[in-house]
């Protein structure tokens, strides 16, 4: 089943569960709307009955989807040689609607009622909400947990990189003290090479000496 209404000035063919968007309506999202301005109702199969020019207890139910606003449009005004121009632009009120229903005789179809989802009986009726209670605890406990668990993280992680920096300087004091013994030796090795060469050329001369005043 069809039908054709008037509203806003304009004409709308509309059927059951349609949505349209015609001039702004008062209403609120949820709210119903009546139509008695029918022109003309028809279904398939069955000549179409057409009002004069409307239909007398015809009527077409609606719903307010949503109150919006249609595109941007620029309103231009120009009077030439006179330096009059004029530039605006406009958005129009629109409501979006839900066709609910039609009827000749203008009584307004029963709404099904929404079979709410039945709650399944449960064993042990009671136990449920101190589970609950206990699930609660249990997510209060955690977090502290949580913290005391980081702060030991955060001590264990502080004591080992202690210990890791005091083993560290422990062995680079052992380095120290044992390059210090090897440079020493280095110096009295030193020492002795130039001491034994000042002795050899002592000796050399020594020798020389001799055989000079022979001569």
């Amino acid at each position: 089943m069809f039908a054709v209404i008037r509203t806003g000035g304009k004409q709308y063919r509309v059927a059951a569960d349609d949505i349209i968007v015609v001039e702004k309506l008062a209403g609120q999202p949820g709210q119903d709307v009546e139509f008695r301005d029918v022109l003309m109702i028809g279904e398939a199969g069955k000549e179409p009955s057409v009002g004069a020019p409307a239909l007398d207890k015809a009527a077409v139910f609606a719903e307010v989807v949503e109150q919006t606003r249609g595109d941007k449009i620029i309103v231009f005004k120009k009077k030439r040689r006179q330096g009059y121009r004029r530039k605006n632009g406009h958005r129009q009120d629109l409501t979006v609607l839900r066709i609910t229903g039609i009827s000749e005789s203008g009584k307004k179809p029963a709404v099904k009622a929404k079979a709410e989802p039945k709650k399944a009986a449960k064993a042990g009726g009671e136990a449920e909400p101190q589970a609950k209670e206990k699930a609660k605890e249990k997510a209060k406990e955690k977090p502290e947990e949580k913290v005391t668990e980081k702060a030991e993280a955060g001590t264990k992680a502080k004591a080992k990189t202690k210990a890791t920096a005091k083993t560290e300087a422990k062995t680079k004091a052992k380095a120290k003290t044992e390059a210090k013994p090897k440079a020493q030796v280095k110096t009295e090795v030193k020492t002795e090479a130039k001491t034994g060469a000042k002795t050899e050329s002592k000796a050399k001369k020594a020798v020389k000496a001799p055989g000079k005043s022979k001569e």
